[in-house]
């Protein structure tokens, strides 16, 4: 089996949808009810032996493999096709046992105990040689087999063991500081360690950064961030490199952990080494506004790679356990949200886990089947999303429509922000760009969320919101755009550090002073519950800044507190665009002037329909488009378009009625 391109097997059926399924929990009497059920809610994919690692191999090198031959070939016989895992993300007991140098060491020198998972340090030698063996064993039993349509490396890598502090991390980052830097003289300039006297006499001085009695160099922090989103890269690599050692063609990737604010790694990074972007995703059900986090974190999984779909490989049919107060998700809300991934580029609906567990840490996290078995208002809508997936499943292999318009956003900047002692501790420096997400989809402009990599110049409007620190060759290329024709934006906190996390000193902000026209001389964070208004009327919180032009126009300013009568907002001429400064925390109500202006700036204009409630984005591909239009409100609507309906099979002329929570896919032309 051959990959298309997109990164997908070339086999898919169509959307792909179903789930982890861990059959080890279970008796053989429970498997055949569960692909009896698999199969009346039309699963075409589950994601197998994540967790099964100490049921496959019993003890060191004695393996035990009936079992798993025989789940693999009821799952074949069902055309169910497999996502096989990797079991690396947990580890057996007897490896814990009899190797416990693996498990990860935490700031203050204690190494961490079995009974977990994820227990494991990225750099070191005996769990390379562990990690790899079983990754080998599997990829040379099942890598040609005809229900393996793709691979999945472990499970959300660093997702509860990203920082390890024992030797073999010291040994490693050592390594890891002397290729970066070249010279320990370099790396004494780049961190800045005449602060506080301290400085390296040699690369052998560098170690993992354990707990001191006191605050530590951020810069330190922020290249060990970076360092262990490389040695976590690295693992990946090497359970692919032995998975294609052992014969394997098939696609293989591994479930990204991606947030609004970033991650715990760098994966923008990644991206070349994986045959297709993955993702987990789990709302928060405190969240009031849940969906437009999910759109944020979908559009960052499609702008990591823009050429091919994506794929979601986890989210929740119900409930999580993990959260203070874990809530079911409303009725409706489960099709609701997985559609929405599928929208906005994945080319699947995956969820932890097929069957709710009876025990272990996760009892309390929801399945496709519930607790309470197959007779349940969660089961019956695993039914209803399976045949709406079917339904749609044309659209496998298309993209969201080209967007004219782009938020940046950089991982490791926000290390940057959350390393050492800032202005205002514990601020969500992230908020920005999923505000001015929220205000541009309103407006039917679907932004990519984009990594500094990305092809800037093919964007009319880019956000820079909250960059707090950055390379100049990324803020020059930021600059290009701007004077290619691009109307950019950038917002308070960006471009303050460069990338090695030192304050670019002769005023804020700093990297972008000169194509912004403005001169920041003091940071000037308001007190908790403080607020100012601006000219405008909108309202700041949190953040202000006092600051004057240089070379630009004044569009805003605060209208009182201690910077009344300064400059807030500002807008520059660049060659063929603009660059706007936006210094302080626009609340959302106020923010809505400023966008509109933007965007008129800017020229873009939307090209889905643009209805209160609904949120449209059009996937294309072979000639055809597909328009998803996504209910979030408490009633019906009714959206322009014309074509076919596929979950209600109807003819579409003008005029689509979309029902209060409900979704429909129009098929356009």
């Amino acid at each position: 089996m051959t990959d298309t391109g997109s990164g997908l097997p070339a086999a898919r059926p169509g959307l792909l949808f179903g789930g982890d399924y861990n059959p080890e929990q279970w008796s053989e009497d429970v498997w055949r009810d569960d692909i009896a059920l698999m199969t009346e809610a039309g699963v075409n994919t589950v994601t197998l032996g994540v967790f099964a690692w100490g049921f496959l191999e019993v003890d060191d090198d004695v393996w035990e493999w009936d079992w798993f031959d025989r789940i693999v070939g009821m799952l074949h016989d069902a055309g169910i096709g497999i996502d096989m895992a990797t079991p690396t993300a947990a580890p057996p007991t007897w490896l814990h046992r009899g190797r416990p140098e693996i498990i990860p060491v935490d700031r203050l020198g204690i190494r961490f105990h079995g009974g977990g998972r994820l227990g494991w340090c990225a750099s070191n030698p005996v769990w390379h040689r562990y990690s790899t063996r079983i990754a080998h064993a599997l990829g040379a039993r099942y890598g040609d087999h005809p229900a393996v349509r793709m691979w999945h490396v472990s499970n959300e890598l660093g997702g509860g063991n990203r920082l390890c502090y024992c030797h073999h991390s010291s040994e490693a980052f050592r390594a890891w500081c002397e290729a970066r830097y070249e010279t320990i003289d370099a790396l004494n300039r780049a961190w800045g360690t005449a602060v506080w006297g301290l400085r390296y006499r040699s690369f052998a001085d560098v170690a993992a950064p354990l707990a001191s009695e006191s605050g530590q160099n951020p810069s330190m922090l922020l290249a060990f961030d970076r360092f262990a989103s490389d040695e976590l890269r690295g693992q990946f690599r090497r359970e692919r490199d032995a998975l294609r050692a052992a014969g394997v063609t098939t696609p293989i990737t591994t479930n990204l952990m991606l947030t609004v604010g970033g991650s715990v790694a760098d994966y923008a990074d990644w991206v070349d080494d994986l045959d297709v972007v993955a993702i987990d995703h789990y709302t928060r059900a405190a969240d009031p506004a849940r969906e437009r986090e999910l759109a944020f974190v979908a559009s960052r999984a499609r702008g990591l790679d823009r050429d091919r779909p994506w794929l979601l490989m986890e989210h929740s049919a119900g409930a999580v356990n993990w959260q203070p107060r874990n809530a079911p998700k409303a009725t409706g809300e489960m099709i609701r949200h997985s559609l929405q991934h599928v929208a906005h580029g994945s080319d699947g609906a995956l969820f932890f886990q097929w069957r709710a567990s009876a025990s272990g840490v996760e009892q309390y996290h929801s399945g496709m089947v519930p607790h309470a078995g197959p007779d349940t208002r969660q089961f019956r809508e695993v039914v209803e999303l399976g045949e709406i997936l079917s339904r749609a499943s044309e659209v496998a292999g298309s993209l969201v429509e080209r967007s004219r318009v782009a938020i940046v956003a950089d991982i490791p900047a926000k290390w940057a922000w959350e390393r050492g002692q800032k202005p205002l501790h514990d601020y969500p420096v992230e908020r920005a760009g999923r505000r001015w997400h929220e205000a541009l989809s309103e407006r039917g402009l679907l932004p990519d969320v984009v990594p500094l990599r990305a092809d800037l110049p093919a964007y009319d409007l880019l956000i820079v919101p909250g960059l707090y620190a950055i390379s100049d060759d990324d803020a020059t290329a930021l600059a290009r755009a701007a004077d290619a024709g691009a109307t950019v934006v950038v917002t308070h906190l960006s471009g303050i550090a460069d990338a090695e996390n030192r304050v670019r000193t002769g005023g804020y902000p700093g990297a972008f002073r000169d194509l912004l026209g403005v001169f920041v001389e003091e940071l000037a964070p308001l007190l908790s519950g403080d607020s100012v208004r601006l000219t405008s009327g909108a309202v700041a919180e949190d953040w202000t800044e006092r600051l004057s032009t240089t070379d630009a126009e004044v569009v805003d300013s605060y209208a009182d507190g201690p910077l009344a009568g300064s400059p807030a907002v500002t807008r520059r001429r660049v060659g063929a665009g603009s660059a706007w400064y936006v210094s302080a925390d626009i609340e959302p109500a106020g923010l809505s002037g400023l966008v509109d202006a933007v965007v008129e700036a800017s020229g873009v204009t939307a090209s889905v329909p643009v209805v209160a409630g609904i949120e449209a984005v059009r996937r294309v591909g072979g000639g055809r488009s597909w328009l998803f239009l996504i209910n979030h409100s408490g009633s019906d609507a009714v959206v322009p378009a014309a074509g076919v309906e596929l979950v209600t099979g109807e003819p579409v002329s003008g005029l689509v009625a979309v029902p209060a929570g409900g979704v429909r896919v129009v098929r356009e032309g």
